[in-house]
Formats: C-alpha cells, sequence, structure tokens
C-alpha cells in the first residue's frame, strides 16, 4: 500500500477483444444481394454459357466466383 500502481494487470482482455473486433470486421455480411452483386462478371459468364456451354467458360466462371468473394459471399 505504497502508493505503487499494480504491475499485475493482464493486457490479454485488451488482446481479445481486439481480435473480436478484427474477425467480425472480416466477416461482415455483403451489402448488396448476390443477384446484385458483379453484374459484369454474372453477363459474361451467362452469355458463354449459353453460347458454348458450362464446360468452355470455366475461366468467367472462376473469375464471377473471384469477383462475389470479394464482396463478401462466401462461395
Amino acid at each position: 500500500m505504497g502508493g505503487l500502481p499494480l504491475q499485475n494487470a493482464s493486457p490479454t482482455p485488451v488482446v481479445s477483444q481486439v481480435s473480436v473486433i478484427t474477425n467480425s470486421t472480416k466477416e461482415s455480411k455483403p451489402k448488396k444481394k448476390i443477384c446484385c452483386a458483379c453484374p459484369e462478371t454474372k453477363k459474361l459468364r451467362d452469355e458463354c454459357i449459353v453460347e458454348h456451354g458450362e464446360a468452355a467458360c470455366a475461366k468467367w466462371i472462376e473469375a464471377h466466383r473471384l469477383c462475389l468473394r470479394a464482396e463478401g459471399f462466401n462461395i
């Protein structure tokens, strides 16, 4: 009781709170509906599939998936 501050304060709760905030930011819900996200890649993908079939359009399908993931969708 000599007026010295306690040295036993643990930084663990602060670290835990920071990691929770960081994780919740990364896992936030998409701001758009999936049908409205990435219209450019969706159009290219759909046109390619109609004209050439799904097997021939793998690069457009993957481009659309990457775009949707960048928008926050988990596909």
